[in-house]
């Protein structure tokens, strides 16, 4: 087996703009009015998704500091299921659009991103609605870099 590359490290100029970009996407994010909590709980479900165990040790705790109750986050994978109206109609509509936006293919049973984005604008305005899906494409692309890139987990913080 040999060792792949960093890319971020290999080519950091290309890092640091998508970082850049990243930072931009948080004031959009906070000018649209969304909460840290809920662009968090997007980015966990995401990161899920890929199976990226380097964002998901950045996320899970990011989450917790951004207010997301440990026991969403323990339901986050079986949030379809919830029949209780523990996640909220915007939460819901948010994790449609990150679900369907990363797993974009036709015939798979899940919602399609057309269907996603218009019950997200039943939930939000569409500067929110596009301000989340910048969220999804920007963990999307972390997610990438870091399996790509075969990145550790990041040492839990005592």
């Amino acid at each position: 087996m040999t060792d792949r590359p960093y890319i971020d490290k290999t080519q950091p100029a290309v890092y640091r703009a998508l970082n850049n970009t990243t930072r931009v996407a948080k004031e959009a994010y906070e000018a649209a009015g969304l909460s840290p909590g809920l662009i968090e709980l997007v980015d966990v479900r995401v990161s899920q998704i890929n199976g990226c165990p380097t964002c998901l040790s950045i996320h899970v705790p990011g989450a917790r500091k951004a207010g997301v109750e440990q026991r969403m986050l323990d339901l986050l994978p079986s949030w379809r299921q919830d029949s209780s109206g523990f996640f909220s109609a915007q939460q819901r509509a948010a994790l449609y659009l990150a679900e369907a936006l990363t797993e974009p293919q036709s015939g798979s049973g899940r919602t399609t991103a057309e269907d996603a984005v218009e019950a997200a604008l039943t939930e939000f305005t569409a500067e929110q609605v596009a301000a989340l899906e910048w969220a999804v494409v920007l963990i999307n692309a972390y997610n990438r870099i870091s399996i790509g890139s075969g990145h550790p987990p990041l040492p839990t913080r005592g």
